[in-house]
C-alpha cells in the first residue's frame, strides 16, 4: 500500500515515488505506527506529549521537542533544528504513542541530543527542500566518479541533502579505513556545500536501497527489520542446509537474516537427537551417522566399510543404543532396531465437479449447421 503519487500512470505505467519516500503513508515509510489514539481526547488538565516523531529520507526517524506547542498532525511538513541550519521532515507520529516509541528505542526524554521544531514548513521552505532533493541523484553520480578517479576503496551508496540545501551527507561502505581528506576538498569545491561522510555497513546499505529477495518479497531489512543481528554459518548447519554462498547470501553479500528466524525451533528439535559425532559400537561393526532428518525425527547410520548401506533409526532408539554403549552393554546390530520405510500414499487427482464437462453448457455448433442446411434444402422448399 502506498500513496497516490506511487500509483500507476495513464496506460498502466508506474509513476514511481514522487515524494522519494518522504510521504506519510505506511507503504512509503518503514514501520510507520498507526495512531489509534487520534480520535481520543486527553483528560482534563493533562498536557499533550511534548515530543513529536519526524521522518526523513529512507525511513530515518528522529524525535524532536515542540517547545512552541505548535498544533501538529501526521503528514505535516515541519522545519527542524539541525547541526547547522535547518532540515525539513514529515511528522509521522504525535501524542502519547511517541513516548512508547521512545521507550522502545531507549531514548530518554531529557536527552540533550534531542533537537526542537522551529515551525511548520512554509511554501518557500518546501520549494528549497524539493530543489535540494532533486540534486541528490546528480551529486551521487559525480561523487562516485571522483572517488573512482582518486582510487579510493569505497562505494558511495546514497546522498542526502539537508532541507535548506546547506549540507550533504554522503553514505558510503568500505571494508577498511579510507583517507578521504582530498575527497572532501574536491566535494566542497564542486558542490559548494558542507560535506559529512558517514560510513554504514553492507546490511544498512541494503536497507536503504531496498530490493526483492530470493523469496519474491521485499527485503526484510527495508520493510520491517530494525535490528541487524549477526548470522553465523552454524545457523545453516543446524538447519541441515548446504553451505553454498550463492544461496545463503543476500543482496548485501552477507548471510541472509532469515536464517535466524527458525533457528530456535531447530535447536529445540535437535535436543531430542544424539550428537552426530558419537558412534554406535555393535558386534557387526562400528556405525557412523551419515544424515539426520529433523522433521521425521530419524537418523541414518552406516557401518565402516559398508558406506552404501544405510540403516534408518529413530532419534529415541539411537539415544538408547548410545546409552547402552556407555553402560558397556552389547549391541547386536542395527538391522534389529532399524525403522521400516513406509510407502507414502499418493492421492490421485479427483474431479470435484463430477463427471460433467466444463463445456457442458455450450451448444454444439454442428447441430446449428445441420438445422440451417435442412431449412435450405430443396426438399423442404416443395
Amino acid at each position: 500500500m502506498a500513496c497516490s503519487n506511487c500509483s500507476t500512470d495513464t496506460g498502466g505505467t508506474p509513476k514511481g515515488c514522487k515524494n522519494n519516500g518522504t510521504c506519510g503513508t505506511s507503504g512509503c515509510n518503514k514501520l510507520t505506527v498507526f495512531d489509534w489514539l487520534s480520535n481520543m481526547k486527553l483528560p482534563s488538565g493533562q498536557e499533550p506529549f511534548p515530543l513529536v516523531e519526524v521522518g526523513f529520507k529512507n525511513g530515518r526517524k528522529e524525535f524532536f521537542k515542540n517547545p512552541e506547542h505548535i498544533p501538529l498532525h501526521i503528514n505535516d511538513a515541519v522545519a527542524t533544528e539541525a547541526q547547522s541550519g535547518h532540515d525539513i521532515g514529515i511528522v509521522t507520529l504525535t501524542g502519547e504513542l511517541v513516548g512508547i516509541q521512545m521507550r522502545k528505542k531507549k531514548v530518554s526524554i531529557d536527552s540533550p541530543d534531542i533537537k526542537k521544531i522551529y515551525r511548520k514548513a512554509s511554501q518557500r521552505d518546501l520549494d528549497v527542500w524539493k530543489e535540494s532533493r532533486s540534486k541528490e541523484e546528480s551529486i551521487q553520480t559525480k561523487s562516485r566518479e571522483i572517488a573512482i578517479r582518486l582510487g579510493l576503496q569505497m562505494k558511495i551508496s546514497d546522498v542526502e541533502v539537508q532541507g535548506d540545501g546547506s549540507k550533504a551527507i554522503f553514505y558510503y561502505t568500505a571494508e577498511g579505513r579510507v583517507d578521504f581528506r582530498q575527497l572532501i576538498k574536491e566535494y566542497a569545491r564542486l558542490f559548494a556545500i558542507r560535506i559529512e561522510m558517514k560510513q554504514i555497513g553492507l546490511r544498512q546499505e541494503a536497507s536503504r536501497l531496498g530490493g526483492i529477495g530470493s523469496c519474491g518479497r521485499e527485503l526484510c531489512c527495508s520493510t520491517w527489520l530494525t535490528d541487524f543481528r549477526s548470522v553465523n554459518t552454524s545457523a545453516a548447519k543446524y538447519q541441515q542446509l548446504s553451505l553454498n554462498p550463492q544461496k545463503l547470501a543476500g543482496q548485501c553479500g552477507k548471510l541472509k537474516c532469515c536464517l535466524n528466524y527458525e533457528l530456535d525451533a531447530y535447536l529445540d528439535a535437535l535436543q531430542d537427537f544424539p550428537e552426530t559425532e558419537k558412534k554406535i559400537f555393535t558386534t557387526k561393526g562400528v556405525a557412523i551417522c551419515q544424515k539426520i532428518d529433523i522433521f521425521k525425527g530419524v537418523l541414518w547410520y552406516a557401518y565402516e566399510g559398508e558406506w552404501m548401506n544405510w540403516h534408518m533409526l529413530s532419534a529415541q532408539k539411537a539415544n538408547e543404543l548410545i546409552a547402552m554403549n556407555e553402560r558397556k552393554e552389547t549391541v547386536s546390530n542395527l538391522e534389529d532396531f532399524a525403522v521400516e520405510v513406509l510407502k507414502e500414499v499418493t492421492v490421485e487427482y479427483g474431479n470435484v465437479v463430477g463427471q460433467d464437462s466444463l463445456n457442458r453448457f455450450d451448444r454444439p455448433a454442428k447441430s446449428r449447421r445441420n438445422k440451417n442446411n435442412r431449412k435450405k434444402s430443396p426438399r423442404n422448399a416443395r
